[in-house]
């Protein structure tokens, strides 16, 4: 056996190295410093709800095959589907091609644009700020963004879309106001809503406008607080500790050539055009599975506080009468009888989903597609399958 003697005087030397290279250990590693960093980095233990029954499921999956068969008949679908019950998958089919060009077929792992479910994401990652203390719902956003001309707008009222503030889309399309031959960026967004004197639409907190400008500003708010891009603030707050392998926030300088892409109905290839460079409202990727993992995770009363997560799902759009409404992030629909569903759906290019989340049953409902399709917008007719929604699970898409 051999031995290594050590000199008594080389000791303290030693020790000292010893405690230098474990102290140092680890501080490379993307690891934050603080506890409350920490926390956010870690992985969020999903549970599921009690095991569903053989008996359940066979009855489910019978009726929600019929749906599917009626609604994308002779695999006509492009793109995935997933129903799911206290986190256990009833139901999931994958159809279609993902890039024509590669000829890759559709998988669990293809990651499609949701579009404007990329609104659930993005609302979520900003009540987890809040939840950290880090930004406050009745903050006003001239506290946040340099230059910001509004100075009613909150963070509650981008959420809630009651901002007043104009679509992107609208004011952009001016030559006057933008080379449309220029791709886009947030910033862009910020700096021409003051330098240009966009005015508001109509006073903050009046009345309730779908605008796709108010998530592109919350996503520069995100940026702003947490120091990093939208799309590694994302990883950090929602991809990684919910285990969203597959997820992630279009690149549009990095991942136009390994992106799947989006198609119109007969499969011509969509360009893309000046707009797709903006986040926040729009260029998440993700799967039916990934979307499950974080319907799981955020619903789930552990990963921020509970009465967060019941202002996401409260209707702030009560000036008329009517069942439609929407929350900090959701759509919903409030019926008379005290029934509420809950979902979003999205639609970019050829690029549509659906994101339903039934949380008195613990149920979750996603399609996304990346051929341009209606369809997609029918899965609400499965939600009569567990619980008391007034749909019928018998119509298809024509017959709307």
């Amino acid at each position: 056996m051999m031995m290594i003697l050590i000199k008594k005087t080389n000791i303290p030397q030693l020790l000292l190295l010893f405690f230098l290279f474990t102290s140092c250990k680890g501080k490379n590693d993307g690891d934050y410093d603080t506890a409350e960093g920490a926390n956010i980095k870690k992985e969020f233990a999903l549970k599921e709800g009690p095991k569903l029954t053989s008996e359940f499921i066979n009855n489910k999956k019978a009726a929600i095959d019929r749906f599917y068969n009626k609604n994308w008949p002779n695999n006509s679908m492009n793109g995935g589907f997933l129903v799911a019950k206290n986190g256990q998958i009833i139901y999931e089919k994958y159809e279609g091609i993902a890039n024509k060009k590669t000829n890759t077929a559709m998988t669990s792992t293809s990651a499609l644009h949701v579009a404007s479910v990329s609104k659930v994401i993005t609302a979520t990652a900003i009540l987890k700020l809040v939840d950290q203390k880090k930004l406050a719902l009745d903050q006003k956003v001239t506290t946040l963004l340099k230059g910001f001309p509004y100075p009613d707008v909150t963070i509650e009222t981008l959420l809630n879309h009651r901002s007043g503030i104009r679509k992107y889309s609208y004011f952009t399309d001016k030559k006057e106001v933008w080379d449309g031959h220029k791709i886009l960026t947030n910033q862009d967004i910020l700096t021409l809503l003051s330098s240009k004197k966009i005015t508001l639409e109509y006073k903050t907190n009046t009345h309730f406008s779908y605008c796709n400008t108010n998530y592109a500003l919350l996503a520069l708010i995100i940026e702003k607080v947490t120091g990093q891009k939208y799309k590694d603030a994302m990883k950090t707050i929602i991809f990684k500790p919910l285990g969203m392998n597959d997820s992630y926030v279009f690149d549009y300088d990095k991942d136009r050539q390994t992106a799947n892409p989006s198609y119109k109905g007969n499969l011509v290839l969509y360009g893309w055009d000046f707009l797709d460079a903006i986040y926040g409202d729009k260029n998440v990727y993700s799967t039916p599975r990934d979307l499950l993992k974080f319907d799981m995770g955020r619903n789930d009363l552990e990963f921020f506080n509970p009465a967060l997560l019941k202002k996401a799902f409260t209707g702030y759009s009560n000036e008329r009468q009517g069942t439609r409404n929407y929350g900090l992030g959701m759509r919903m629909i409030n019926w008379p009888t005290g029934q509420n569903f809950y979902f979003h759906t999205g639609w970019w290019h050829g690029n549509t989903s659906m994101y339903v989340t039934l949380p008195p049953e613990k149920v979750t409902i996603i399609a996304l597609s990346n051929k341009f399709t209606r369809t997609t917008y029918q899965i609400k007719n499965l939600a009569p399958l567990f619980g008391d929604y007034p749909f019928d699970v018998a119509k298809s898409e024509t017959e709307e």
